[in-house]
């Protein structure tokens, strides 16, 4: 499981032209899925996700979670997290999970990450278009 996530005062994703997701401040979470991700790992991350301080507190310093400060998540699915460019020029994607296993472990992924507080989300294996106001700029790679 690879996790990218990004810090925003507000972000949308669009699909054909339609928004089919948008949340105000929060974090724009970007999740590639490998064959082998386990129930636990999803867990761990949603939890991390939801508990991780990247918001200022009153002070300045980043010691505020998600849940700290009403945000919620976009979560976006992402394949080409699992992008090997290492040799040629043209990136393989064969640690990535199949379009089916992907699909059963994104739908959990949400499940969980909705647990802890509102979730916004992207369409599975769309073209999709994800518009985003950076809070920060704050960009992390979350991975276990």
């Amino acid at each position: 499981m690879r996790v990218v996530i990004q810090r925003v005062s507000r972000a949308r994703v669009r699909v054909g032209g339609e928004t089919v997701g948008s949340i105000g401040r929060g974090l724009v979470v970007l999740v590639g899925f490998a064959p082998d991700d386990s129930d636990a790992q999803m867990t761990w991350m949603a939890d991390k996700l939801w508990g991780l301080r990247v918001f200022a507190d009153d002070e300045g310093r980043m010691n505020r979670s998600a849940r700290d400060v009403g945000g919620a998540l976009l979560i976006v699915s992402q394949f080409t997290l699992y992008g090997d460019a290492s040799r040629g020029r043209r990136p393989s994607f064969t640690g990535a999970a199949r379009p089916e296993a992907a699909r059963a472990l994104y739908d959990r992924f949400v499940e969980l990450c909705r647990a802890g507080g509102e979730v916004a989300e992207g369409e599975f294996g769309a073209m999709m278009d994800v518009e985003l106001t950076n809070d920060g700029p704050v960009t992390l790679l979350v991975d276990r």
